[in-house]
Order: C-alpha cells, then structure tokens, then sequence
C-alpha cells in the first residue's frame, strides 16, 4: 500500500531557513541603522540648542561685566580649585593667556573671573560713596560631567543683594542655590583675548626682571574676548563620541 507524504524536503528546508534569515538581517540592519541616525540626530540637535544657549548666556554675563580680574576677592567657601598661596577661600590664579583649555579628566578648572555692579533686591545699583559695589563671579569647567558652570559671590557688604552665593551642586542649599549650569557636553575650549589697539593679550609678554613675576598685561587691560566651543556627545547605548559641534562667540567688554 502506497502512502501519500506532504511537507517540506530536507533542501527546500535549509533554502527557506536561509532566505528567513537574510530578511531578518535585512530588518535589523535597517532597523538599527534608523535607531542609531535618529540617536545621532538626537544628540546633534542637544548640542545645537546648548550651544545656542551657551552663546546667550555667555554675551550677556560677560559683555556687561564691570571688569575681568585675576583672582577673586571675595571669600568662597567652596573654591574647588584652591589657590595655595591665598588659601583655600580663594581660587587660584588664572591670566589672560591665549590657548585651549581641555575639560580635563577630573577636577574642576577655572576659565575666567568677572565683577559685576551690584543690585538690591528694589533692582537699584548699591553704592559704596562714589562708586558702586560689585558682586564677583567664576566661570569654571567640570571634568565629572563634562559642563561649565557659574559660581555667584555675592559682596557681603551689600544689604538686601539680589543674589546669592551659589555652591556645588552636591552642597546646594535653599541659602546656598547651586552653581548655574551654562554649557554641557563640552570637549575643550579656545580663548584668546584683545587689547584696545587689537593685539592679543599675554600677560608673560611682560615680566619684572627682579623677581620674574609678571607686570602686566592682563585681564583688567583685555577690551574684547572670544571663546571657541568645541563640544562632543555620545548618542544613546554608543559608546565613543557621534557628535561633535564648534561655535565661536566673540565679546566686547566695558572694563572700568
């Protein structure tokens, strides 16, 4: 008796398991090719706004500042990159030398000091006699989370200041708010810095020949700046940087 037998031979088997899987590798191919372009695109357009904002932000701090300074005066508590000489509520000094400053591996890294007028909570200037008070300010980059950030010294002869002393973000407090974030994602920074006449100020240009210390130029005598921000981000579940974005802010000061 001869029986009738149905279903697939070993060949046609082994041909619709191979064709199955060149589909399926099509499909994860193109599926993961879209994740990962809408990953990248994600982080680029991150950085773009970032940028944008920093580049706001950045004009408006530093343009209307009352002077650039070397050190800060007043006492912060929370220096994290204590001068050794000054103390530790002080940070250390820093001078208008053109070049790059890279985020560094760790630690914190000062990029720049500034003053500016200060305001009493009724919005009006705070005199000292003739001249007004000022509050003073540290723009620094941190290597933890790859940001730069504002701490606010706010003078303590100043009654009824506007603002706050601001602190770390892990010692952040309602009287100690936390240091304002300003750009993020960043890989290094370019600055260079002007002169009246144009010239680019360093200050090592010009040493006293006695001690070696230097005389001047520096940050007080800087009439214009400019910053060149180069950002990096890794896109989600990729592990080495996918985006990378340059942009250039340049600053008009109005040093007194």
């Amino acid at each position: 008796m001869r029986l009738n037998q149905s279903g697939f031979t070993l060949p046609e088997l082994i041909s619709v398991m191979a064709v199955s899987a060149i589909f399926a590798g099509l499909i994860m191919y193109f599926g993961f090719s879209y994740w990962r372009y809408s990953s990248l695109l994600e982080a680029d357009l991150d950085t773009f706004v970032s940028r944008l904002n920093a580049q706001d932000v950045v004009r408006e701090l530093i343009g209307t500042t009352s002077g650039l300074i070397i050190q800060n005066s007043i006492p912060d508590s929370h220096a994290m990159n204590s001068d050794p000489v000054a103390g530790s509520n002080y940070w250390i000094k820093i001078h208008a030398v053109p070049g790059n400053t890279p985020i560094g591996s760790s630690g914190t890294t000062p990029l720049l000091y500034f003053r500016r007028i200060s305001i009493n909570t009724s919005n009006a200037v705070v005199m000292n006699g003739t001249q007004p008070f000022e509050d003073e300010y540290v723009l620094y980059l941190n290597a933890t989370d790859k940001q730069m950030y504002l701490r606010t010294l706010a003078n303590p002869s100043v009654a009824n200041n506007k603002i706050k002393t601001s602190c770390p973000p892990a010692q952040a407090s309602t009287s100690c708010p936390a240091d304002r974030i300003i750009l993020s994602n960043i890989n290094s920074i370019d600055t260079t810095y002007y002169s009246r006449s144009g010239n680019t100020i360093n200050y090592q240009g010009s040493t006293d020949p006695t001690s070696g210390e230097y005389n001047g130029p520096d940050f007080p005598t800087v009439e214009a700046m400019q910053y060149t921000f180069h950002l990096a981000k890794k896109s989600l579940f990729i592990t080495s940087n996918g985006t990378y974005n340059d942009t250039i802010v340049r600053i008009a000061l109005r040093n007194t």
